[in-house]
């Protein structure tokens, strides 16, 4: 069992910026990647980056590509998200997840994610 657990949401301006922080705990924070996600009010849950055990493969959406980027410290069993140049659009709450069986591939469905965390609120005004 691998627990989550999501820092670092608040309030902010639009164009300012933001650093999530997800902490594991469990099992080996190596063995997996990461992805980050995020909720909207109304909305689907929808994927915003992902990186892979070793860190060196990432992947964006679209809408986040150039202003987030996600990192990962394996010695602090650590993932983060550092957001620049936040819109409103970038409003809800952000949730971190890990997966085992494809910790090498950049990309998959958020089915194929093993745990989840609790999520963090942001909100960007206008």
């Amino acid at each position: 069992q691998v627990q989550l657990v999501e820092s670092g949401g608040g309030l902010v301006q639009a164009g300012g910026s933001l650093r999530l922080s997800c902490t594991a705990s469990g099992r080996t924070f190596s063995n997996y990647a990461m992805g980050w996600y995020r909720q909207a009010p109304g909305k689907e849950r929808e994927f915003v980056a992902r990186i892979t055990w070793s860190g060196s493969n990432t992947g964006y959406a679209d809408s986040v590509k150039g202003r987030f980027t996600i990192s990962r410290d394996n010695a602090k069993n650590t993932v983060y998200l550092q957001m620049n140049s936040l819109k409103p659009e970038d409003t809800g709450v952000y949730y971190c997840a890990a997966d085992v069986r494809y910790s090498n591939i950049r990309y998959i469905s958020e089915a194929q994610y093993d745990y989840w965390g609790q999520g963090t609120q942001v909100t960007v005004s206008s």
